[in-house]
Protein backbone atom coordinates (compact mmCIF):
# COMPACT_ATOMS: atom_id res chain seq x y z
CA UNK A 1 0.00 0.00 0.00
CA UNK A 2 2.47 2.09 0.98
CA UNK A 3 4.48 1.17 -2.70
CA UNK A 4 1.39 2.50 -4.29
CA UNK A 5 0.48 5.72 -2.07
CA UNK A 6 4.42 6.77 -3.33
CA UNK A 7 3.79 6.17 -6.97
CA UNK A 8 0.66 7.59 -7.21
CA UNK A 9 2.25 11.01 -5.55
CA UNK A 10 5.08 10.98 -7.76
CA UNK A 11 3.28 10.48 -11.02
CA UNK A 12 0.96 13.80 -9.61
CA UNK A 13 4.11 15.85 -8.30
CA UNK A 14 5.24 14.90 -12.31
CA UNK A 15 1.89 16.18 -14.37
CA UNK A 16 1.58 19.05 -12.34
CA UNK A 17 5.44 20.12 -12.72
CA UNK A 18 4.41 19.41 -16.29
CA UNK A 19 1.58 21.33 -16.56
CA UNK A 20 -0.07 18.55 -17.71
CA UNK A 21 -3.57 16.89 -17.09
CA UNK A 22 -4.96 13.79 -17.03
CA UNK A 23 -6.92 12.71 -19.76
CA UNK A 24 -10.21 9.66 -20.19
CA UNK A 25 -10.10 6.75 -21.81
CA UNK A 26 -13.50 4.78 -22.19
CA UNK A 27 -14.33 1.29 -23.51
CA UNK A 28 -16.77 -1.56 -24.37
CA UNK A 29 -15.49 -4.52 -25.59
CA UNK A 30 -17.50 -8.02 -26.64
CA UNK A 31 -15.83 -11.23 -27.62
CA UNK A 32 -18.35 -13.74 -29.30
CA UNK A 33 -17.08 -16.81 -29.33
CA UNK A 34 -19.45 -18.59 -32.22
CA UNK A 35 -17.28 -21.69 -32.94
CA UNK A 36 -14.37 -23.65 -31.26
CA UNK A 37 -12.00 -22.25 -33.48
CA UNK A 38 -13.85 -18.59 -34.49
CA UNK A 39 -14.69 -15.40 -32.60
CA UNK A 40 -15.67 -12.22 -33.38
CA UNK A 41 -14.65 -9.12 -31.68
CA UNK A 42 -16.06 -5.46 -30.85
CA UNK A 43 -15.29 -2.39 -29.58
CA UNK A 44 -17.01 1.17 -28.79
CA UNK A 45 -14.27 4.17 -27.52
CA UNK A 46 -14.48 7.46 -26.08
CA UNK A 47 -11.23 9.78 -24.91
CA UNK A 48 -11.38 13.10 -23.31
CA UNK A 49 -7.96 14.25 -24.32
CA UNK A 50 -7.72 17.55 -23.78
CA UNK A 51 -10.82 17.82 -21.18
CA UNK A 52 -11.60 14.93 -19.04
CA UNK A 53 -14.89 15.29 -18.91
CA UNK A 54 -15.46 16.04 -22.90
CA UNK A 55 -15.02 13.37 -25.48
CA UNK A 56 -13.38 14.59 -28.28
CA UNK A 57 -12.34 11.54 -29.59
CA UNK A 58 -14.53 8.47 -30.51
CA UNK A 59 -13.90 4.80 -32.16
CA UNK A 60 -15.49 1.85 -33.54
CA UNK A 61 -14.08 -1.37 -34.58
CA UNK A 62 -14.37 -5.40 -34.90
CA UNK A 63 -13.30 -8.24 -36.98
CA UNK A 64 -13.02 -11.94 -36.82
CA UNK A 65 -10.22 -13.48 -35.03
CA UNK A 66 -9.08 -17.53 -35.42
CA UNK A 67 -7.99 -20.42 -32.68
CA UNK A 68 -5.16 -21.12 -34.40
CA UNK A 69 -3.85 -23.22 -31.30
CA UNK A 70 -4.96 -22.62 -27.82
CA UNK A 71 -2.07 -19.67 -27.37
CA UNK A 72 -2.12 -18.50 -30.94
CA UNK A 73 -4.80 -16.54 -32.65
CA UNK A 74 -4.90 -14.00 -35.87
CA UNK A 75 -7.26 -11.56 -36.42
CA UNK A 76 -8.34 -9.33 -39.16
CA UNK A 77 -9.49 -5.79 -37.89
CA UNK A 78 -11.37 -2.67 -39.40
CA UNK A 79 -12.85 0.76 -37.79
CA UNK A 80 -13.70 3.86 -38.08
CA UNK A 81 -11.94 6.85 -35.85
CA UNK A 82 -13.09 10.44 -35.70
CA UNK A 83 -11.14 13.04 -33.74
CA UNK A 84 -13.09 16.53 -32.99
CA UNK A 85 -11.77 20.30 -32.16
CA UNK A 86 -13.99 22.92 -31.07
CA UNK A 87 -16.56 20.75 -30.89
CA UNK A 88 -16.62 20.22 -34.83
CA UNK A 89 -15.02 16.57 -36.42
CA UNK A 90 -11.30 17.42 -37.23
CA UNK A 91 -10.28 14.26 -38.15
CA UNK A 92 -11.67 11.27 -39.53
CA UNK A 93 -9.90 7.67 -40.30
CA UNK A 94 -10.98 4.42 -41.56
CA UNK A 95 -8.11 1.51 -40.60
CA UNK A 96 -8.01 -2.23 -41.40
CA UNK A 97 -5.44 -4.10 -39.66
CA UNK A 98 -3.98 -7.80 -39.17
CA UNK A 99 -2.35 -8.93 -35.90
CA UNK A 100 -1.07 -11.98 -34.77
CA UNK A 101 -1.35 -12.46 -31.01
CA UNK A 102 0.85 -15.25 -29.37
CA UNK A 103 0.75 -15.58 -25.23
CA UNK A 104 2.71 -18.27 -22.98
CA UNK A 105 2.41 -18.71 -19.47
CA UNK A 106 5.00 -19.21 -16.51
CA UNK A 107 3.02 -20.58 -13.28
CA UNK A 108 0.24 -17.80 -12.78
CA UNK A 109 1.57 -15.32 -15.15
CA UNK A 110 0.32 -14.67 -18.58
CA UNK A 111 2.73 -13.14 -21.28
CA UNK A 112 1.15 -12.07 -24.27
CA UNK A 113 2.79 -10.97 -27.53
CA UNK A 114 0.93 -9.04 -30.19
CA UNK A 115 1.88 -7.92 -33.46
CA UNK A 116 -0.27 -5.80 -35.70
CA UNK A 117 0.58 -3.90 -39.19
CA UNK A 118 -2.26 -1.52 -39.87
CA UNK A 119 -2.90 0.62 -42.96
CA UNK A 120 -5.07 3.83 -42.64
CA UNK A 121 -6.97 6.47 -44.77
CA UNK A 122 -7.08 9.91 -43.27
CA UNK A 123 -9.77 12.79 -44.62
CA UNK A 124 -9.86 16.27 -42.21
CA UNK A 125 -13.33 17.51 -43.58
CA UNK A 126 -12.15 21.31 -42.68
CA UNK A 127 -8.97 21.47 -44.70
CA UNK A 128 -10.46 18.59 -47.44
CA UNK A 129 -7.16 16.90 -47.04
CA UNK A 130 -6.41 13.56 -47.90
CA UNK A 131 -3.39 11.15 -46.23
CA UNK A 132 -2.57 7.40 -45.35
CA UNK A 133 -0.34 6.22 -43.40
CA UNK A 134 0.71 2.50 -42.58
CA UNK A 135 1.84 1.69 -38.96
CA UNK A 136 3.69 -1.20 -36.91
CA UNK A 137 2.70 -2.05 -33.02
CA UNK A 138 3.90 -4.58 -30.89
CA UNK A 139 2.68 -4.85 -27.13
CA UNK A 140 4.06 -7.51 -24.45
CA UNK A 141 1.23 -7.22 -22.07
CA UNK A 142 1.49 -9.40 -18.55
CA UNK A 143 -1.67 -10.35 -16.52
CA UNK A 144 -1.38 -12.16 -13.43
CA UNK A 145 -4.58 -13.52 -11.10
CA UNK A 146 -4.05 -12.14 -7.49
CA UNK A 147 -6.60 -14.35 -5.65
CA UNK A 148 -6.62 -17.65 -7.68
CA UNK A 149 -4.32 -19.64 -9.62
CA UNK A 150 -6.29 -18.56 -13.06
CA UNK A 151 -8.94 -15.96 -13.96
CA UNK A 152 -12.28 -17.17 -13.36
CA UNK A 153 -15.12 -15.19 -11.66
CA UNK A 154 -14.62 -13.52 -9.07
CA UNK A 155 -10.53 -13.41 -9.75
CA UNK A 156 -9.28 -9.80 -9.20
CA UNK A 157 -6.09 -10.05 -11.50
CA UNK A 158 -3.31 -7.01 -12.04
CA UNK A 159 -2.25 -6.31 -15.58
CA UNK A 160 0.52 -4.47 -17.29
CA UNK A 161 2.45 -3.79 -20.67
CA UNK A 162 4.15 -2.14 -23.05
CA UNK A 163 3.32 -1.07 -26.56
CA UNK A 164 5.69 0.66 -29.78
CA UNK A 165 4.38 2.04 -32.76
CA UNK A 166 6.52 2.77 -35.95
CA UNK A 167 4.41 4.39 -38.85
CA UNK A 168 5.98 5.25 -42.40
CA UNK A 169 5.69 7.58 -44.11
CA UNK A 170 5.43 9.91 -41.98
CA UNK A 171 8.50 11.37 -39.47
CA UNK A 172 9.53 10.45 -37.33
CA UNK A 173 9.13 7.10 -37.89
CA UNK A 174 8.96 6.18 -34.09
CA UNK A 175 5.60 7.92 -33.20
CA UNK A 176 4.43 6.63 -29.73
CA UNK A 177 4.96 4.41 -26.46
CA UNK A 178 2.31 3.76 -24.51
CA UNK A 179 2.98 1.94 -20.62
CA UNK A 180 -0.07 0.79 -18.94
CA UNK A 181 -0.76 -0.50 -15.53
CA UNK A 182 -4.06 -1.39 -13.51
CA UNK A 183 -6.25 -3.96 -11.92
CA UNK A 184 -9.41 -5.70 -13.15
CA UNK A 185 -12.10 -7.80 -12.11
CA UNK A 186 -14.03 -10.36 -13.45
CA UNK A 187 -17.14 -10.41 -11.97
CA UNK A 188 -19.28 -13.93 -13.83
CA UNK A 189 -18.86 -15.88 -17.00
CA UNK A 190 -20.31 -12.74 -19.16
CA UNK A 191 -18.54 -9.59 -17.69
CA UNK A 192 -15.46 -8.29 -16.85
CA UNK A 193 -14.12 -4.62 -15.56
CA UNK A 194 -10.81 -3.28 -15.40
CA UNK A 195 -9.18 0.35 -14.92
CA UNK A 196 -5.48 1.87 -14.61
CA UNK A 197 -3.58 4.48 -15.52
CA UNK A 198 -2.15 4.95 -18.80
CA UNK A 199 0.71 6.74 -20.16
CA UNK A 200 0.96 7.93 -24.10
CA UNK A 201 3.93 9.60 -25.02
CA UNK A 202 4.00 10.95 -28.27
CA UNK A 203 6.86 11.30 -30.61
CA UNK A 204 6.37 14.54 -33.37
CA UNK A 205 8.51 16.62 -35.40
CA UNK A 206 7.14 19.66 -33.84
CA UNK A 207 7.88 18.37 -30.34
CA UNK A 208 7.16 15.31 -28.02
CA UNK A 209 3.73 15.18 -25.63
CA UNK A 210 2.81 13.48 -22.89
CA UNK A 211 -0.77 12.43 -22.50
CA UNK A 212 -2.14 10.84 -19.24
CA UNK A 213 -5.11 8.54 -19.38
CA UNK A 214 -7.17 6.89 -16.60
CA UNK A 215 -8.34 3.62 -18.45
CA UNK A 216 -11.93 2.15 -17.47
CA UNK A 217 -13.60 -0.72 -19.61
CA UNK A 218 -16.09 -3.09 -19.46
CA UNK A 219 -15.79 -6.42 -21.22
CA UNK A 220 -18.20 -8.97 -22.48
CA UNK A 221 -17.41 -12.61 -23.07
CA UNK A 222 -20.03 -14.63 -24.60
CA UNK A 223 -19.34 -18.60 -25.54
CA UNK A 224 -22.00 -20.15 -27.48
CA UNK A 225 -19.34 -22.92 -28.23
CA UNK A 226 -20.15 -26.66 -25.90
CA UNK A 227 -16.69 -26.22 -24.94
CA UNK A 228 -16.20 -26.67 -20.89
CA UNK A 229 -16.19 -23.99 -18.91
CA UNK A 230 -13.70 -25.27 -16.56
CA UNK A 231 -11.62 -24.78 -19.33
CA UNK A 232 -12.96 -21.79 -20.36
CA UNK A 233 -10.68 -18.49 -21.32
CA UNK A 234 -11.66 -14.53 -20.47
CA UNK A 235 -10.58 -11.85 -23.35
CA UNK A 236 -8.73 -8.76 -21.82
CA UNK A 237 -8.04 -6.15 -25.20
CA UNK A 238 -6.78 -3.99 -22.92
CA UNK A 239 -6.42 -0.02 -23.88
CA UNK A 240 -6.08 0.28 -28.14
Amino acid sequence: MKLILSLSLLLSLSIYKAQEHISSFNALTITYKFHPKFFLYAEGQSRGIEEYTYPDYYEIKGGLGYNLTKNHKPFVGLGRYATYKDHAINKEEFRVWLQDVIDFKQGRVKFENRFRIEKSWFYEPQTEKNSERMRYRYRLNVSVPLNAKKIAPGTVFANVYDEVFVVTPIKPAFARNRVYGGFGYQIDENFGVLGGYLWQREFEAKGNKNVHFVYLALNINIDDTDNDHKNKTYHFPGAD
